[in-house]
């Protein structure tokens, strides 16, 4: 609809995922080269002692690092992040997108940490991340059918929600049976990582999506509609609407649109808002 707007050359996913991979060879050259992968791993990957000591920002980087002896492990993390990223950033816009890797990346590391208190341990890989963006997935798809490829060989369909709730189901299982008794889990994965990031994905959609919310020089997040106190007629404010009968105004009008939808997302977009792209759609299919 705008002839000269052009979108970013490069998707946050695909700095996340450059990021994810730099992370991890890095990794390697460090323990297998400079024999100095203890060192690399105490400052960036997650555990229990390194939190005690101060090393808060463990919580996000061990997001970006992976077992260096199972390559299934990171490989699982990039596909899911590229095919779930490239469903749901357009849906949440490049800030809300980063904001929540962020967010459920810190949610599993958290209960990661409360998990494995006294028992000790390290944790690394985007799975919380992942999980937390497939859950999101499932809340705004939940029945769409999705085929993936089981053991990357049988192609199976079934609908994002059911996903979600066997993973589910499988991790609090995890959780309950080994991890809080302070075993190993079976399956060898960190069953409270992955809860904490599924439940910042149900809060980020139950609570937030929809709201507006900005980080800036202003901090500002809207509340939700249960906390907020009905506005009187006399403090209500004003309603103005664009005179779009004018092509020129029509396309300010979209351009103005479109760089929201860049930046906050779709579902940013008010109900006039979207009125006004069908009018322009419609407008632009009689050309």
């Amino acid at each position: 609809m705008r002839e000269d707007y052009r979108p970013p050359q490069i998707s946050v996913v695909v700095w996340l995922i450059a990021a994810i991979v730099a992370g991890f060879l890095l990794q390697t050259i460090f323990l297998r080269w400079f024999g100095a992968g203890r060192v690399f791993t105490d400052l960036f990957a997650l555990s229990v002692d390194g939190f005690k000591a101060g090393k808060v920002w463990t919580l996000f980087t061990y997001s970006f690092l992976h077992s260096p002896s199972n390559l299934l492990h990171i490989i699982a993390n990039l596909l899911g992040l590229y095919f779930l990223g490239r469903e749901l950033l357009p849906l949440m816009g490049t800030r809300r997108f980063l904001w929540f890797y962020g967010a459920a990346a810190v949610c599993g590391g958290l209960l990661w940490v409360a998990a494995h208190w006294t028992t000790g341990g390290i944790v690394w890989g985007a799975s919380a991340a992942v999980y937390g963006l497939l859950t999101v997935f499932a809340c705004f798809y939940p029945n769409r059918q999705m085929t993936f490829l089981l053991f990357f060989i049988l192609p199976v369909t079934v609908k994002p929600k059911y996903v979600v709730y066997t993973l589910l189901g499988l991790d609090v299982c995890g959780f309950l049976f080994y991890e809080i008794m302070g075993a190993a889990s079976p399956f060898g994965v960190a069953h409270s990582a992955h809860l904490g990031g599924m439940m910042a994905g149900w809060v980020y959609f139950r609570y937030l999506h929809e709201r507006q919310w900005r980080f800036g020089r202003g901090v500002g997040i809207e509340l939700p509609r249960w906390a907020r106190k009905r506005a009187s007629d006399h403090t209500a404010a004003p309603v103005f609407k664009l005179n779009l009968s004018e092509r020129g105004d029509l396309r300010a009008e979209v351009d103005r649109i479109l760089d929201k939808i860049n930046s906050h997302g779709f579902g940013a977009l008010s109900d006039e808002e979207k009125r006004v792209l069908d009018s322009a759609k419609d407008l632009l299919s009689r050309r």
